[in-house]
């Protein structure tokens, strides 16, 4: 008996019959728009990328106008004109000059530096502050008229494009031109274009100069453009075009377009694998099983962010403030299922983790002001009993001056550390403290010279109290009285930067590298008797007050001895007493 079909086969086999020309007409459009597709996306790179450097082109070109406008600016003319006469103010033509410089040059979309130089006067004025002024200029090369690519200290390694004009125009040399206009600008300039470029895109451009130079994009495959390279010194390359290329067992197409201004080849490459995959998609989406497990996929990808993602997302975002030190943060989110759970004992837990931070923080603050009030008032006996002994046996020889001296400096000296109401003074009261310490140490080491330079501005300046005076009795007691040469103290200040800096040097025989090394090496270990208590307490006092950058350094001092560096942020400008000066005998 013949086998007969069902119903269910002969749909499937009609589905099938069905199917196969539709497979061979789809195989047939599919490769001829696969082919048209691939021409209208090479058309559109290669047009998008004359279009990109048209644009870069035409920022070039005005900056290479600049020279130009300068040239023919009447305050500049009569600059140049003007230079030696007796009733003209150079000096305010010159910074006059200089200001037109930087408008013009920050009115630029670009960042670049705008330079006039005087090669018979030696005179360079610029809207670039580290150029403005120099004489180190030269004044022997030959002038650039064209874009030049160079590379000069300061450039990070990145370089920059000169062009220059010349007065008179037949000038070779810079030092045989009148005056000279140079436009400068970074190439960092255009890696931001090309970043700007290659953003939502899937290429890769770069930029190929003369004798093998190579400008990439910030995140450009490095070697990848080396090929390239290798391959165009091949071949004579016109204006533009494109080329495929193998590297690394993959087609790339390559397109380039040489600059008008800078000579330059702008080139782009991408797989054509990359080309050809919106039509493989197509393809691919063309067969309904596929179109069916991508609809599955999506919702079970839907399903698994909306309860997995999302629930976890929330608690790498909270725990990543808590480890950034925001221990206020919670997890406001409901997830209706297992994740409910979760995200309720990590709030429980970063609740209960910023109660015993703060409380140990609390804690710890306490403990530093006690202990900065137990250092404050408590009296050093052998400095105490020295003191009285001296005051004893300048009476026994009735040396009342001698007397008199060391009490009065002896006095102002317990009743300043003795008061702890008040932890943050300025800086002139410390100097105060320090003068009559080294008075008291004056009048019982006869040798021991000191000076005190501070400026102005610093005396005003906020400090935690007894800052100073243990660097002072440090100097004194490792340094001068460990050596019968050593006799001096220097003490100065300095300000840079939106940073304050104290200098404490002295003479004394100072210490071996290993020993300076160690010594620094443990103002950042908890404190211990070997750098002891006053030492460690005046770093950390400046690091915990000032924050990151401030605190106490140690240095070999010039003088032969140790210097120590005590630095911490400026505060708002104050009005400033008389400076102390001193320079004691």
């Amino acid at each position: 008996m013949p086998y007969k079909l069902n119903i269910f086969s002969k749909i499937l086999v009609l589905l099938v019959l069905l199917l196969i020309p539709i497979v061979l007409l789809y195989s047939f459009t599919n490769r001829i728009t696969n082919r048209v597709v691939q021409d209208q996306i090479q058309s559109s790179n290669l047009n998008q990328l004359s279009f990109f450097m048209h644009q870069l082109d035409a920022d070039v070109e005005r900056l290479a106008m600049s020279p130009v406008i300068l040239g023919s600016d009447p305050y500049v003319r009569e600059y140049i004109d003007r230079y030696n006469a007796p009733d003209y103010d150079m000096l305010k033509e010159q910074s006059r000059i200089i200001q037109k410089l930087s408008l013009q040059s920050v009115s630029s979309g670009w960042v670049n530096e705008l330079t006039i130089a005087t090669p018979k006067e030696k005179q360079v004025l610029s809207s670039s502050i580290f150029v403005n002024g120099t004489d180190s200029w030269p004044w022997q090369r030959a002038i650039q008229r064209t874009w030049t690519y160079e590379q000069r200290e300061g450039d990070k390694g990145l370089g920059s494009f000169i062009r220059e004009i010349s007065e008179p125009i037949r000038a070779q040399t810079v030092e045989q031109a009148n005056v000279l206009y140079q436009v400068r600008f970074s190439v960092q300039n255009m890696i931001q274009l090309l970043d700007v470029y290659k953003k939502d895109k899937r290429s890769d451009p770069f930029l190929l100069g003369e004798q093998q130079a190579i400008l990439l994009n910030s995140s450009s495959n490095a070697s990848i453009a080396s090929i390239i390279r290798a391959e165009f010194e091949k071949k004579g390359l016109p204006d533009s075009g494109q080329l495929q290329i193998d590297i690394q067992k993959q087609e790339y197409l390559v397109s380039y377009v040489k600059s008008e201004q800078l000579g330059w080849y702008l080139v782009d490459y991408v797989p054509v694998q990359k080309i050809l995959a919106p039509i493989t998609m197509t393809r691919n989406l063309f067969y309904g099983s596929i179109a069916l497990l991508l609809m599955l996929s999506v919702l079970a990808a839907f399903l698994l962010y909306r309860n997995v993602q999302i629930p976890i997302g929330k608690m790498i975002q909270s725990v990543q403030k808590v480890k950034r030190g925001d221990l206020s943060a919670r997890i406001d989110y409901k997830a209706k299922n297992e994740f409910d759970f979760l995200i309720q004992r990590f709030n429980e837990m970063a609740t209960q983790i910023q109660v015993l931070v703060e409380d140990v923080y609390v804690e710890k603050i306490r403990s530093r002001e006690a202990t900065l009030k137990q250092l404050q008032s408590q009296i050093h006996p052998h400095f105490l009993y020295n003191s009285l002994f001296f005051i004893i046996n300048s009476a026994e020889m009735e040396d009342k001056e001698s007397v008199v001296a060391m009490a009065q400096n002896l006095a102002e000296f317990y009743r300043y550390t003795t008061r702890v109401e008040k932890q943050t003074v300025r800086l002139q009261e410390e100097l105060h403290l320090v003068t009559h310490y080294l008075n008291i140490q004056q009048l019982r080491i006869h040798r021991l010279t000191y000076d005190i330079a501070i400026p102005d501005d610093m005396l005003n300046e906020q400090v935690p109290r007894l800052i100073l005076q243990p660097l002072v009795e440090n100097a004194i007691v490792h340094g001068i009285e460990r050596s019968i040469a050593s006799n001096r103290i220097t003490i100065t200040g300095e300000q840079e930067d939106g940073w304050n800096r104290v200098i404490v040097e002295d003479s004394g025989p100072g210490l071996t590298l290993e020993g300076l090394a160690k010594l620094t090496k443990q103002l950042q270990s908890p404190m211990s008797d070997d750098i002891g208590c006053g030492t460690w307490n005046v770093h950390h006092r400046l690091l915990y007050q000032f924050g990151e950058g401030s605190g106490l350094t140690f240095h070999l001092s010039k003088q032969g001895g140790l210097r120590a560096d005590l630095t911490w942020k400026r505060e708002t400008r104050q009005e400033a007493l008389p400076a102390v000066k001193e320079n004691r005998p």
